[in-house]
Formats: C-alpha cells, structure tokens, sequence
C-alpha cells in the first residue's frame, strides 16, 4: 500500500495572510482596549487633548526678583528658560511655550494648570544641606507688638557668637540675638520670600514645609550645585522589602560626595544627641526633610524621605536633576489665555487633510483601478491606529496635538501611499516577466520590503533628528511624523501584503481583469536590463510602442551607451 504524501509543514501565502491580519485584529483591539481602560479607570478620553494653539491654556508671567537697583542679564534669563522648560518637559505637558519677554519670563501651558506643574515652573528649587542646631514645634500664635521684645543694643551685640564655632554644627552659632528671631518666628511668614533667607555661610530660620516644625539651621555644607542626578523611588528594606514610602534619590559629584562624607560622619559622631545628629534637605528655605544620620555615607548617594507621594517625589527629582534657577521670581500675574488659533484653523487644517487623502485615493483610482481598494483599506486602517495612539499618547503621556502636529499626520499620508506604489510597481514587473500573479505577489514583496524599509529609515531618523534639535510646536510635527511612519511600516507588513496574497487567489484578479489594475496585457514592455526590453506578444502595437519608450527614457547614461555600441555592433554585423 503505497504511503500518503506528506503534506509540507510550510505555511501557505494565504495562511500566512490569515495569520498576519489576525495579528493587527489584536493590536487594534488592544488599543481600544487600553483607551477603554483608561476612559473608565484612568481619566482618560476619546478624544486626543489640544495643545496651547487650538485650545489656549494658562499663562505665567514670571519677573526677577533682585535686589534695589539690579537688572538680570540676558544670559541668567535664558538659563531660566532652558530649565523650566526641561522641568515642564519632564512633567509630561507637551508643547508649551517658553521665552522671554523684556526682563521677565513668561510661561504659556496647554490646558489646566495643576499644582505639581505650577510648582516645578514657580519654584527655584535651591537645595541647601545644613546641619540641624535646634528645633521644636512650631506655634503660630499671633504676637501682638506689645508682646514683641523690643530690640536692644545688647542683643545686638550677642549676634556675633562669642566663642568662635568649630564646625556647623557647634552650638556656638546659637546667639542670644539668634535665639529670640528663633522663638518669635512664625511659620507663617514662609509665605514671605525675605523671611527665611541668610547666605551660605550663616545660621538659618526656617520651618518645615508642613509648618509644623522650626528650626535652628548651620551653614551651608553641601549645595544643589554638586548634585549630578537625582530620581524618585520606593524606598526598600535592607532584605530588599518595599515600605511603600516615596523618597528622593541624590547622586553627588565629586566635590559633592567628599564634602557630604564629612558631615556623615560628623553627625554620626553625634548619634544620639538629638537634633544635633539630623542635617535638613532645605529646599528655596524651607525644610523638607530633616533625618538623623544613621551611617556614614561615603558613596555620594543620600536619600531624602518624607511625606511624599510619586508626583511630588518625581516633580522634586526633576527640579533638583535639572537645577535651580539662576535667579528668584516672583509670579507677576496668572491668567487663562484663549486658543492662538482656534476652531477655524483646525478646521482648515482638517479640510486639508481631507483634500490630501481624496487626492491620494483619486490618483490610486486612475493608476491601480480595482488595486486602490487596497491603497483606501490600508489609510483607514492607518488612520484608526494613529487616532487611538494619539488619544491613548494625549492621557498616558500628556501628549497634546496642534496643528503642527496635524501637519505630520497630513504628510505621512503621502508617505503611506509611496508605500503601496513602491509595492505595486515591483508587483507588476514581475508580472511582466511572466510570473503568474501568486508569484508576483511573492516575489515582488521581497523586492519592495527592503526598498520601503530604507525609506521608512530615512523618515523616521529625520523626525528623530527633528525632534531633538526642535522645540515648541515643532516638536509636534517631528513626533506625529515618526508616529505614523512606524504605523506605515506595521500596516504594510500586517495589511497590505496580506490582503494581495488573499486577493491574488481570486478569479478578478488572477484572471489579469482589466480593472483589477493587474492585466499583464494592459502593463506593457518592460526594462530587462542590458539595453534589453521584452514585450508581451498581446500587447497591441501602440501599447508596446509607448511602453518601451516610457521603459527606455529610465535608461540611466551608461545604459544608453550600452544600447548604442549593441546598436552599432549590430548594424555591422548585417553590413
């Protein structure tokens, strides 16, 4: 009895097929899923967000604050600009716009302003590390100036200590002078930016930022200066246990990591003697941790704890990473700004698109005939991917689309249709070569892949490069256009060539139907190379006539030659 064929383990073009679409059913379910998860769970929405130009947004004016008589220079004010705008970059707002006006800073944000951004944009975010001399809880009585102890010319001789401090952490910094601002400081005068302030080298009065706690601080031992990164973490165990509580992770410089070692050990040395033990994170004066020194450090790699949450650990992370600014600001003003351009533009911008895409399916039409049902299917589908990744990008990421961006995505359907004719062109030259269409489809695919992953590259390494050089709103534009380049490249390989196996198996289009835009009669001769042309024998004679002059007129120079000297070599022959 003779044995059945095996049947080959290879899977067939349509099973691939099959298999490829089922793939991008996943993706584009999964991305209605997540945006479902995040409409319902996680505030998201069905919609992208706007940025500032089609929906406005908030805008801060931001004027130094000096002292009498001085002016901040060009250079301070542009400091500050670059980095407030990498703290507003780190929070996740897309596209704000950053730039000077005269001598004061003005910041415009998309949307609503939330706490934490106004925080990262208002603050200076100056890190002091000073050793802790004295502190108790902090009461915000009112002193009436009856009650307020007159200053007199021996407490203003006890403001110089009389025994010469040892350290920064001596309590000889402690004067009678220093003692009474320390008893009658209140809290609440926090709010008051000349309140807590006193230069590198002298005691400080300050609270915590809670106001629950003041405080007799040392000089300045470390600065935010030595700081070369800083991220936010959960701080774990020693047996790597998570305590659930959010801290601030500090890396030092060199000069950073020296100085802090000597304090460690310092107040190490100190241990028990609380609060001379503790050395407080002071943050623009205020104290916003205040820990005893449980070990020496030597690595540079402090930790500040408190009560923190994730964003506020992350937004103090990325001001101390990024900085303190050059100079203090006061806010000038606060003020809800109406869209630049509004409702009529994006419509415009829109209508244009619109226009595009109509021009892109009109000319498919013309040149593919039934063909460009797959260039229409291919930009719907493109266009559903991109519209849920922006939407998901605008409340994940806070990605928010203007109309540069819509620029992007207008020109990236120009380079989605180059997609489909790189392919289709390398289709149809296989079916002048004589491949059945099956075939065609195969062997062009190899073909067109490599030449349309190269022009993918070139697109997406631009937008990179756009990216990172821009800013502003042209950031957008760099961001949607690599965005629906990667779109392009998976709609290609998951949709178009999937659907031209599937529709290579069908009587219209394997039958070479004269509307199915793959008649190997209605193609024409073809360029084999060589100063070579074949022409199918079906062809009528103006239709081969024109052809082989369309083929011949893409001869590049050495070509020609080529046809010459066979030309001529011929002639001579017969001759």
């Amino acid at each position: 009895m003779a044995a059945a064929p095996k049947r080959s383990s290879r899977p067939t073009p349509v099973r691939k097929a099959w298999r490829s679409l089922s793939w991008l059913g996943v993706i584009i379910v999964g991305l209605f899923a997540i945006n479902a998860a995040g409409v319902i769970w996680g505030g998201g929405s069905w919609t992208p967000k706007l940025a500032l130009d089609l929906e406005g947004g908030t805008q801060i004016i931001l004027e130094p604050k000096l002292e009498s008589g001085q002016t901040a220079s060009q250079e301070q004010l542009d400091q500050a600009v670059s980095i407030i705008r990498q703290r507003v970059d780190a929070s996740g707002v897309a596209e704000p716009e950053i730039n000077t006006e005269g001598s004061n800073v003005v910041v415009r944000i998309p949307g609503e302003l939330d706490e934490q951004t106004r925080n990262r944009i208002e603050q200076s975010a100056k890190l002091e590390l000073r050793p802790v001399l004295l502190a108790s809880a902090a009461t915000d009585q009112s002193i009436s100036p009856s009650e307020s102890p007159a200053p007199s010319d021996d407490a203003a001789l006890e403001a110089t200590p009389t025994v010469e401090p040892t350290d920064p952490s001596d309590p000889s910094w402690i004067t009678p002078a220093l003692q009474n601002e320390f008893d009658t400081f209140q809290c609440s005068s926090l709010d008051d930016p000349d309140a807590n302030v006193a230069p590198a080298d002298e005691p400080l009065v300050t609270c915590d930022a809670s106001r629950t706690a003041k405080y007799i601080l040392g000089p300045v031992e470390v600065s935010g200066a030595n700081i070369v990164d800083a991220t936010n973490g959960v701080v774990t165990t020693q047996n790597g246990a998570s305590t659930g509580q959010w801290a601030v992770n500090l890396v030092f410089d060199d000069e950073g990591t020296k100085a802090f070692a000597d304090v460690s050990t310092r107040l190490y040395g100190l241990k028990g003697q609380t609060p001379r033990d503790q050395f407080a994170f002071v943050l623009d004066g205020a104290v916003i941790s205040a820990p005893s020194m449980n070990g020496v450090i030597t690595d540079g790699r402090p930790q500040i704890t408190g009560s923190f949450t994730q964003e506020t650990s992350k937004a103090l992370a990325d001001q101390l990473k990024f900085g303190a600014l050059p100079i203090s600001f006061t806010v000038q003003s606060s003020e809800t700004i109406s869209p630049t351009l509004g409702t009529q533009q994006l419509q415009n911008g829109l209508i244009a698109g619109l226009i595009g895409l109509i021009l892109v399916v009109l000319y498919s039409i013309f040149q593919y005939r039934a063909l460009a049902s797959v260039t229409v299917a291919s930009l719907i589908i493109a266009g559903i991917i991109t519209y849920l990744m922006l939407t998901i990008l605008s409340w994940r990421e806070g990605y928010r689309l203007s109309l540069a961006g819509i620029a992007g995505v207008i020109v990236a359907i120009g380079f989605t249709a180059d997609s489909f004719i790189i392919y289709f062109e390398r289709v149809r030259d296989e079916l002048r070569d004589g491949r059945p269409l099956v075939g065609a489809v195969e062997a062009g695919w190899k073909r067109a892949f490599r030449t349309v992953l190269a022009s993918k590259g070139v697109n997406l390494l631009a937008a990179i490069v756009l990216f990172i050089l821009a800013v502003g709103s042209v950031k957008g534009f760099a961001y949607t256009l690599g965005l629906t380049t990667i779109i392009d490249v998976v709609i290609v390989i998951l949709f178009t060539h999937p659907m031209l196996q599937l529709l290579a198996q069908t009587r219209f289009f394997s039958g070479g139907n004269p509307w199915s835009g793959l008649d190997p009669n209605a193609l024409g001769a073809v360029y084999r190379g060589r100063a070579e042309f074949r022409k199918p024998s079906s062809v009528p004679a103006k239709k081969a006539a024109s052809s082989a002059k369309e083929a011949q007129r893409r001869q590049t120079i050495a070509e020609r030659k080529a046809a010459e000297q066979l030309s001529s070599t011929s002639e001579g022959k017969e001759s």
